[in-house]
């Protein structure tokens, strides 16, 4: 047992100490965060636009009139299903790898590239997260803003989104604990994340077991403590409609 804790010991100098390895394991750590972060924020962005055209159409198609605000929401509505269809249908690190490769061929903003690629790879899930939510709004709610003399959009705005947000808030929290998870092929394009710091570090010890059971810890860690903020997020809901 003693050897074998010195032998851990050696192998925790010899992966993070020396040469201040370390360091690698922390700008990582800090690219994984900032990555996740901002695709997070895009992604909600485009899932609520997405959201909002694919229910708004689901819920008029057959009351609007034929003409060109029927055309205008009827084109968007497909684009929406193609985009869903796409994101849906491919790997993310196909993605990540055709906007760093191909359409983002030029630029060298190596983090730009990842956020855009997952941010409109978890827009998909969360268009339908909160499509799902402005779904399970009672139709009541829209009666009720049309009779306080709002408009569809006003009353989708005012009344509708913020109870079908508060609904799909945990869902939409486990999207992003997905989604810390899922920047770990950041590395294909050569972004220097977390992982991408554990391999650097193999591939100058040549000793795997230390910076790869070590960034699996930091990954758990990280997941554990939003599992954690998510479940105490769910309970404060579930109190506040007491």
């Amino acid at each position: 047992m003693a050897e074998w804790l010195e032998e851990m010991q050696a192998q925790f100098v010899l992966n993070f100490m020396e040469e201040e390895r370390w360091r690698y394991i922390l700008d990582g750590l800090s690219v994984t965060l900032k990555v996740t972060f901002f695709a997070v924020i895009l992604g909600i962005v485009i899932g609520i636009l997405v959201a909002i055209i694919r229910s708004t159409y689901d819920k008029n198609k057959k009351e609007m009139r034929p003409g060109f605000g029927k055309f205008i929401l009827t084109f968007l509505n497909g684009v929406s299903q193609v985009y869903l269809t796409v994101i849906r249908g491919t790997p993310v690190v196909v993605q990540l790898m055709i906007m760093y490769y191909i359409i983002f061929a030029s630029s060298n903003n190596k983090v730009m590239v990842a956020v855009l690629a997952f941010g409109i790879n978890s827009g998909a899930y969360v268009a339908e997260i909160v499509r799902s939510g402005i779904m399970s709004v009672d139709v009541g709610q829209f009666e009720a803003g049309r009779s306080l003399g709002f408009n569809y959009f006003q009353t989708m705005y005012y009344i509708v989104v913020p109870q079908a947000f508060k609904n799909v808030l945990p869902a939409l929290a486990n999207e992003f604990i997905v989604l810390l998870k899922e920047t770990s092929v950041a590395g294909y394009v050569a972004l220097q994340d977390l992982t991408k710091a554990g391999d650097i570090i193999r591939s100058r010890t040549f000793s795997p077991f230390m910076p790869l059971i070590g960034i699996a810890l930091i990954y758990l860690v990280m997941v554990m403590f939003f599992t954690w903020l998510v479940g105490r997020l769910e309970r404060r809901l579930r109190n506040s409609e007491r």
